[in-house]
Order: C-alpha cells, then structure tokens, then sequence
C-alpha cells in the first residue's frame, strides 16, 4: 500500500514496503541456519529481499519462475553441487558460492563468483550488490523469460522423460538441455521434440 501524506507507518510497514523494492536474491544453502544468516545480512543492510531455497531443485524452480539475477549458495546441496548449478543457471544468473577456502579451490568453472568463507556483513553485502549491478545490465541484453506455456511444454517433456527413463526431475532436465545443446535448439523446441516422439 502506498502510504498518503502525513501518513506515519510503522516499522513492520516501512520494512516491508523497503523489501518489496528491492531486488530479489535466492539464497540456498543446505544448513538452514546458514541460509538464515545470510538472509538475515542482506536484509537487515538493505541490500535485497531473499527467498530461501534448500536444494539446487528449488533455486532451478524459483529461477525460472520469477526474474531473479543473483543466487548466493553454500559449496553443495543434498542434490548436487554449486558449480552444477551455476552451469544450469549460465544464462539467466550470477552465482556466489560462499564456503571455505578449500571448498571454492575445488571449483573449476571460472566464470563462477566465490566469496571465502568466514566472510564480513561488508564483503558480502558489497559482493552481492556488486552481482545485482551485473545482473541489472545482463538483464536488458537477455532474451525475454520463457512463457507460461514454454514452461509447461518444458514440464511435460520431463515428465516424459522420467517416465520413459525412470530419472530423477533434475536428471530429466540435464537430459533435456544435454538435447537442446547438442542439436542447437532452444529447450521449448527440444521439449516438443521430445513429447512428439512415440
């Protein structure tokens, strides 16, 4: 709600009206207390709203869902690791991948943004506005979001797949993309291929 003026809010109110006009951030780690704690950081600074995230599934789901530019997560995941992810987010987000020293010397992908862990509240509200900043300019040269209908194409096509296959969602979907890539397709298109055959 917009308040009229002279209108006094409340703390609660103004603190919820300032969430609403940040950024969003998906925070994943698998510790939920450390994914609270990060939230709680970038929050409390003002730097963006977060949404919480457990698995590497979720952040996928969210991800395509909503416009989100910036995912900050632990090393792994019950269901895979920060770098998988980051290769199946290559073209739609940043990721920072905040763990030990000997963690992040693991990764290889160098495209992906690490932040040593113990971290300051200062590093990693800078890193992540930083991330934002980029994702803000990477945003206006990115085509535009999959449609509804795309999703629900792509959704169904791995559905076929983890029937047909017996695979796991995330299996289906590497499945998926792995197609798209090796026939230079889009996913839609791939999806479709796959839901016309048999």
């Amino acid at each position: 709600r917009v308040p009229h003026p002279g209108v006094l809010l409340g703390a609660g109110e103004v603190y919820h009206q300032l969430l609403s006009a940040m950024e969003t951030v998906v925070v994943a780690f698998a510790g939920e207390q450390n994914g609270r704690r990060v939230k709680e950081i970038l929050e409390s600074a003002g730097a963006a709203s977060c949404l919480l995230c457990r698995s590497a599934d979720q952040v996928r789901r969210l991800v395509s869902q909503q416009r989100i530019t910036t995912v900050v997560c632990g090393y792994k995941f019950p269901d895979g690791t920060a770098e998988e992810l980051a290769e199946d987010l290559y073209d739609t987000c940043n990721v920072l991948v905040v763990a030990s020293q000997g963690l992040l010397d693991l990764i290889q992908n160098e495209a992906l943004f690490r932040l040593p862990a113990p971290a300051t509240r200062r590093e990693l509200v800078v890193s992540v506005q930083m991330l934002l900043r980029m994702g803000e300019r990477l945003g206006r040269l990115r085509p535009p979001r999959r449609s509804a209908g795309e999703q629900a194409l792509i959704d169904r096509a791995k559905e076929r797949l983890m029937a047909r296959h017996a695979l796991s969602e995330e299996e289906a979907y590497r499945m998926l993309r792995r197609r798209s890539m090796d026939g230079r397709l889009s996913l839609a298109d791939t999806a479709r291929q796959v839901l016309e055959e048999e």
